[in-house]
């Protein structure tokens, strides 16, 4: 793509900012905002990652991977900023989805272990863990909200905290794994996906892009329902106290 059809991309953010603006929506200043951010941080990124392709160390690889991961767990511990100690437990997650998701990919023999393939499958793969921990920590706290009649009568009875809040947990990790299951049930008949579309345009055969965006849809099901379990058993022991009381937020 030329520098000049680069530029002519921003025509569909004029549009928006023109649809913003006679439906009086008060968009255009974040659009605005938004655009200049996504600008300036995907030139930075691809700056950095064309040095760490030229480089082709392993040190440099761990280090940008473990800033996308720590990025990725500050914004989607936000979600659940009233808990304790919640950026370490996304943290924890997230990480834990990154490694098992790359060790498996990279352990079969999957995709060679050169920065082309690791930075952007982890980009992918710590990008959705993230999704994954913020809609898990919403679903929980409506869960919570919604049933705490429910869960106060039974730890009344003798309930563990974990036995009282065991299905609000299940339906908070099926809430947060919905997309990507969706995802899987209608890819290639309502879209094509955003990596085998990439592939396409940039001349690979239709079958080898298909190959990768399979890769990436089963492992990217993996990372999110691991995320959503990990998370949720770090984080429902702070909603109650030692004696098993749920605590009021």
């Amino acid at each position: 793509m030329s520098t000049t059809a680069l530029l002519m991309t921003y025509s569909f953010v004029v549009l928006a900012m023109m649809l913003s603006t006679w439906q009086r929506l008060g968009l255009e200043r974040d659009l605005v905002v938004g655009t200049l951010r996504a600008t300036v941080q995907l030139l930075a990124v691809g700056y950095v990652l064309q040095l760490v392709f030229n480089l082709k160390d392993w040190p440099f690889m761990v280090l940008m991977i473990g800033v996308m991961t720590v990025v990725a767990a500050y914004n989607a511990s936000r979600r659940g900023r009233e808990l304790p100690a919640i950026f370490i437990k996304v943290l924890v997650a997230i990480g834990a989805a990154e490694i098992m998701a790359l060790g498996l990919t990279l352990g079969l023999g999957i995709v060679e272990p050169t920065p082309q393939f690791v930075i952007p499958l982890s980009g992918m793969f710590i990008g959705n863990a993230m999704v994954a921990s913020s809609l898990l920590l919403n679903s929980l706290r409506r869960e919570i909200i919604s049933h705490r009649a429910e869960i106060i009568v039974a730890l009344s009875l003798g309930a563990t905290a974990r036995q009282a809040v065991s299905e609000s947990l299940r339906r908070a990790v099926r809430a947060s794994s919905i997309p990507i299951v969706d995802g899987l049930k209608t890819v290639g008949l309502v879209q094509l996906p955003g990596m085998m579309t990439g592939l396409i345009i940039g001349g690979a055969s239709p079958i080898d892009a298909v190959r990768y965006q399979l890769l990436i849809m089963f492992a990217l099901a993996a990372v999110m329902a691991f995320t959503s379990i990990i998370l949720s058993f770090l984080v429902y022991p702070a909603l109650f106290t030692p004696a098993h009381q749920l605590i009021e937020r």
